[in-house]
């Protein structure tokens, strides 16, 4: 089957003046360097959310460990997983056993990752995973991956709770007829009935295939719902964003809410179409000095884009993979990938874009989340302002409570 890959290398630096090394002697004497491979989409629906965004996160994150260390040496590849999990599972099985990679990272298509979390528990190497299903720390948890940037339970809990607590009680769901947009109008669902809020309705649209949502739009439009909130992703949800101003909705006082949209589709979108709508991301470009800083270098390297959550998951997860790898030795690292897992749950997360957190014990990352407003034309002063925050919900409670995801691991 076809893959693409590209090989790059990149060794540590000179240690910034004035830091400690943080790699103890006995790291240094490996006889190999650490191997990293981002299996991302490079070309496919998600290509603007990872692909080469991501390669560029995570190699600006060896480049920052390489300031703490510069005895470290770590090699970089990527490769195309064209969206198929089969695709991403024979890639990540000739990386581990070929190529001997030891950190697979990305992957944001949830049926391709569940695949690859699979390889990683037999080869006993390590998977920081960025799609959006829940299951990842759930029923399908497991010793030897991570799920970083974000995922369904998040982004419902933070944008349904939000709205909620803003008046939106009233709700009407535009869902993607597969399991992933199932999952987040029934995730999202679940929070406004908790909440006391009321689903009037949900209208289900054929996936793949839909471009015209006139008939679905206007159904959500007569509901009269205060929320119309569209459980899709990538192109179809920008697809809804456009068609719902185009009829009208925001003007007629509906508020518009999108359970899985990026800062590059509202950007492609443009502001004139999108103003008004809310949506959560874990990361927002300025956000805080700290984001603003690492914005500023992925930006000199992307033509100007700024990075959207998934691809700052890149950068997040392999340096604290290589904060790892640094307290446990590389030797250790390279010999056990659920010993590598352990020890990055044994220590906090701090980070230029995510901020302080942690790894909880059944592989979830722990993180804020942000819910969003996208401005008004009038209010942007650039071509990438265009959120406005609302409210940020602490990563504590963001995610699912530890004892509701049914993980075996942490039943044991």
């Amino acid at each position: 089957m076809p893959v693409s890959t590209t090989r790059r290398t990149l060794l540590g630096g000179a240690a910034a003046a004035g830091l400690a090394p943080l790699i103890p002697l006995r790291a240094r004497a490996a006889t190999r360097p650490i191997r990293i491979g981002v299996l991302t989409d490079m070309a496919g629906p998600y290509s603007e959310d990872s692909g080469r965004g991501s390669v560029v996160a995570a190699q600006l994150a060896i480049e920052d460990f390489a300031k703490l260390d510069s005895g470290l040496k770590v090699e970089l590849i990527s490769g195309d997983m064209q969206g198929k999990p089969d695709v991403a599972s024979a890639l990540a099985s000739a990386w581990y056993d070929r190529d001997g990679i030891d950190l697979i990272v990305d992957l944001p298509v949830s049926s391709a990752a569940l695949a690859v979390a699979h390889v990683a528990r037999q080869k006993d190497k390590v998977a920081i995973l960025n799609p959006g299903t829940s299951d990842l720390s759930g029923k399908a948890c497991g010793p030897n991956h991570v799920h970083w940037a974000f995922d369904t339970y998040a982004l419902a809990n933070s944008t349904g709770r939000a709205i909620l607590a803003g008046g939106g009680r009233s709700w009407y769901f535009v869902q993607a007829d597969y399991a992933f947009g199932a999952a987040l109008a029934a995730d999202t669902g679940r929070i406004v009935n908790e909440q006391g809020g009321k689903v009037l309705g949900t209208v289900r649209y054929p996936f793949p295939g839909t471009m015209d949502f006139a008939s679905f739009l206007l159904q959500a439009q007569a509901s009269g719902a205060e929320v119309v909130a569209f459980a899709n992703a990538g192109a179809d949800a920008a697809n809804c964003i456009k068609q719902a101003g185009e009829f009208g909705l925001t003007q007629g006082g509906q508020k518009l809410a999108s359970l899985l949209c990026f800062i590059p589709q509202i950007h492609g979108i443009g502001l004139q179409a999108a103003q008004g709508l809310l949506l959560t991301e874990g990361f927002y470009w300025d956000l805080n000095e700290r984001t603003r800083a690492f914005s500023q270098r992925y930006g000199a390297r992307m033509d100007g884009q700024m990075p959207c959550t998934i691809q700052v998951g890149c950068y997040s997860g392999v340096l604290h993979y290589l904060k790892a790898v640094a307290a446990m030795s590389v030797d250790a690292a390279r010999a056990s990938g659920a010993a590598a897992v352990r020890q990055m749950k044994q220590i906090p997360t701090d980070d230029d874009v995510f901020g302080k957190g942690r790894v909880r014990e059944d592989g979830r990352k722990i993180h804020d989340m942000h819910l969003f407003e996208v401005k008004t034309p009038g209010e942007s002063k650039s071509s990438w302002d265009l959120y406005r925050l609302v409210r940020t919900t602490p990563g504590e409670q963001a995610y699912r409570p530890l004892g509701e995801g049914q993980c075996p691991m942490v039943r044991a």
